[in-house]
């Protein structure tokens, strides 16, 4: 009896950390303190490739990081390309997000925060 209920809570455990596992793969992460939508792919240092088209990630960033204390300004002004700056005021690892879009591609760039120089 106590072996199967030994059996029967490994299983239990076994299942939950998969399930962990399973659902922090598919779900958002943070580069630098900041959230990425799910299935971002890094591509390069900072520079992520988003999944969802431009309306969904500002959508997911309008969501995760409300307006009023995460203002955005445009930073491009050419036909064909869209750029957002994302702007943290609340501290943490990283000054900002670029978001932009080119050729139908979502790409995020974490900008780090410079550490002040030592005097």
């Amino acid at each position: 009896m106590r072996d199967a209920l030994r059996y029967k809570a490994a299983l239990l455990a076994a299942g939950l950390w998969l399930a962990g596992g399973v659902a922090w793969a598919g779900g958002e992460f943070k580069a630098r303190g900041a959230w990425l939508p799910g299935g971002s792919a890094r591509i390069a240092e900072d520079r992520y490739r988003a999944p969802q088209g431009w309306d969904e990630t500002l959508k997911f960033y309008k969501n995760m990081y409300p307006p009023v204390k995460y203002p955005r300004r445009s930073i491009v002004n050419q036909p064909g390309i869209k750029a957002i700056h994302l702007a943290n005021g609340e501290g943490g690892d990283w000054e900002g997000l670029n978001i932009y879009e080119l050729q139908g591609e979502v790409r995020i760039f974490v900008l780090a925060r410079q550490k002040p120089a030592d005097k």
